[in-house]
C-alpha cells in the first residue's frame, strides 16, 4: 500500500528483457536507506517488488501483465521514474490510499500555467469514467492528486511547484502517457453497487429485479440508508 506522496526519483541503470518480461535495475537519486529484498517499491505508481539490492542500487522484474497495462514497457536506459517506498504501520497518510496496481493508461492532452501552478488536462478511457469525480483522488505515474474538474472521459489536475520539483510531472508534454490509477474505495464502492444494477449478479440471486433492482427501497432493506 502507497499514499502517492512521491518520495524522490529514480534512474533507469539498465533493463533486461526476458521474452514478454522485464528486469529493471534502478538507481534511486535520494535516500532509501536499509532497502530489502522482496519489499515494495512504486515505480511511476506501478508495485515492483525488489529482487536484489547493492550499493545504492536495486533490481526488480516486471511481468508481461504489467509491462502491458503500465508505462513500463517503454522506459529505456537512463529515464527517470518517480518513487515511493510502501506505506509502513504508523507512517502518515500524506495523499491517499493507493494499492500500485495501475488501472489504465491517460494521455496528457494540455499543460497550462495556473500561477505557480501547472493545469493539466489527461484523457483516459471511457469505461473508468464511473471511478473519476471532482475533488476525488487519483493517482498519476504514483502521483496523488486532486481532481479539480472531470468528465466521462477527461480529467484536470493542478500540480504545485513542490510536486513539480519532486517528480518527473515536469516533463509532461501532450501526448505523454502516464500510469493512472483510480480512486481504491471507489472501486470497490463501484463493483458493489452494480452487482445490485439491472442484470447485476445480486439481482438475479436475490429477486430484487422485482424491486427494480438499485434503488431506494433496496438500500433501505438492506440497511444502507
Amino acid at each position: 500500500m502507497f499514499t502517492g506522496i512521491i518520495q524522490g526519483q529514480g534512474e533507469i541503470l539498465a533493463l533486461r528483457d526476458s521474452g514478454t518480461e522485464r528486469r529493471f535495475t534502478l538507481r534511486p537519486l535520494f535516500s532509501l536507506p536499509s532497502i530489502v529484498d522482496g519489499e515494495s517499491i512504486a515505480v511511476n505508481g506501478a508495485c515492483l517488488s525488489v529482487e536484489t539490492h547493492g550499493e545504492g542500487v536495486f533490481t526488480a522484474y516486471a511481468s508481461a501483465e504489467t509491462l502491458s497495462r503500465t508505462t513500463l514497457g517503454k522506459l529505456k536506459g537512463g529515464d527517470m521514474v518517480n518513487m515511493e517506498r510502501a506505506l509502513a504501520m504508523g507512517d502518515r497518510l500524506g495523499g491517499h490510499m493507493v494499492s500500485g496496481h495501475v488501472d489504465c493508461l491517460a494521455t496528457v492532452r494540455s499543460v497550462t500555467g495556473a500561477g505557480q501552478s501547472l493545469c493539466c488536462r489527461l484523457a483516459f478511457p471511457k469505461e473508468y469514467g464511473a471511478e473519476v469525480i471532482a475533488k476525488g483522488s487519483v493517482a498519476l505515474d504514483g502521483i496523488s492528486l486532486t481532481i479539480n474538474a472531470c468528465g466521462p472521459d477527461f480529467l484536470e489536475v493542478n500540480i504545485i511547484p513542490d510536486t513539480q520539483k519532486r517528480t518527473t510531472m515536469r516533463n509532461w508534454r501532450p501526448g505523454t502517457l502516464v500510469n493512472m490509477e483510480t480512486d481504491l474505495i471507489g472501486k470497490y464502492v463501484r463493483s458493489f453497487l452494480g452487482a445490485w444494477a439491472p442484470g447485476g449478479s445480486a439481482e438475479k440471486s436475490t429477486g430484487a429485479a422485482q424491486a427494480g433492482g438499485l434503488s431506494r427501497e433496496m438500500l433501505l432493506r438492506n440497511g444502507f440508508i
